[in-house]
């Protein structure tokens, strides 16, 4: 198995630099730019860690920080967390906390540090209102939607005792209760942090309206999970909106992004390290993704599931604790092909099966 320096290595001959390439400790936090420190927090899951970021912030008179991101709600990162409020943030209080997205492992700690600090979430309106649907959803087992949903995508009945099995950890029980309400940023806002301009813009496919800010007088970007640049951010299609093409909005941001801004800002991304060639990833994730689509494409010449995909689609083993993940990234890419007239959908016995047309 490669190692994270491997991994760096391996980024970095297809043309990216890493500038930063040792992660903070647990508790402690690397400047990154001035006035920008870089925190990481621990994750219960394959990928162990989040990125978040903390903003020099302020008029002059009441000068503190504004977190960028907040981890998922865990004792350890709420330690983590603890460990950093006093140290290296201790000497400035917390002014603003923004999320780039709702995924809890970046919301999820937002309305604990808010009750904590007093100070407001700042996100999108899609982000807010989505995590607070979200955190109705506490089910111990899955409802009869999503049940239909997996049973639809190929799911046997081994791989559904995984999936009840795990429904009781679901999004409520790693995110805190969110705040009544947020300060909304959108395309085209442009936030003052500290002594620094920032462009919103805004991503999809990964999650709909994903903050991405801008300093073009800095040259840095604040990156989230829009752009990654070891791994690919999952993308996904879900019960709630079965029929979706999460990849087809993936691919357009990705394009929009790469033409938006420079190839040699310094990318403060949510997982993995800060670095320069965002047109470059940009341009990796969209052949990558296409590579992927031509792949299965031809593998469509019999019928196939969702879940009949995995070897097509992914150069690894798929375990219990993957499989949700992929399953979910699988539809995606089936859904494209359907979307863009490359494949169509036959189901039988609630069954979806893709054949290539």
């Amino acid at each position: 198995m490669k190692t994270r320096a491997d991994k760096i290595r391996d980024a970095e001959a297809t043309g990216l630099a890493f500038p930063f390439p040792d992660p903070p400790a647990k508790g402690e936090a690397s400047e990154v730019a001035p006035g920008i420190l870089w925190l990481r927090l621990p994750l219960p899951m394959a990928l162990d860690h989040v990125n978040v970021y903390a903003l020099e912030d302020g008029d002059g008179e009441r000068e503190g920080w504004m977190l960028v991101d907040t981890g998922m709600d865990t004792p350890p990162a709420r330690e983590a967390w603890e460990a950093a409020l006093t140290g290296p943030l201790a000497e400035r209080p917390v002014t603003r906390i923004l999320v780039t997205h709702h995924h809890p492992d970046h919301i999820g700690l937002a309305g604990w540090l808010a009750e904590k600090t007093g100070a407001p979430l700042v996100t999108t309106r899609t982000s807010f209102l989505g995590a607070k649907a979200l955190q109705l959803d506490r089910w111990d087992e899955p409802p009869s939607e999503a049940v239909a949903f997996y049973r639809a995508a190929g799911y046997g009945e081994a791989e559904m005792d995984v999936l009840r099995a795990r429904a009781k950890f679901g999004f409520a029980r790693v995110c805190s209760p969110l705040p009544v309400g947020f300060r909304r940023i959108a395309e085209g806002d442009t936030i003052r942090i500290g002594e620094r301009d920032w462009q919103v813009l805004t991503g999809h496919g990964h999650a709909a309206e994903h903050a991405v800010l801008w300093c073009e007088a800095d040259g840095l970007v604040i990156a989230g999970d829009q752009v990654l640049p070891r791994i690919t951010s999952n993308i996904g299609v879900y019960p709630t909106e079965p029929e979706g093409d999460p990849l087809g909005d993936f691919l357009q941001s990705c394009a929009r992004l790469r033409n938006a801004l420079p190839t040699d800002a310094l990318v403060l991304p949510g997982h993995n390290e800060p670095f320069t060639g965002l047109g470059i990833r940009c341009d990796q994730l969209i052949a990558h993704h296409a590579q992927s689509l031509d792949t299965l494409e031809k593998s469509l010449s019999k019928p196939r599931t969702a879940l009949d995909c995995f070897d097509v689609l992914f150069d690894r083993e798929i375990t219990d604790g993957l499989r949700g993940f992929a399953i979910v990234e699988a539809v995606a890419h089936l859904n494209h092909l359907c979307a863009t007239g490359r494949a169509r959908r036959q189901t039988t016995g609630g069954v979806h099966r893709f054949e290539a047309i």
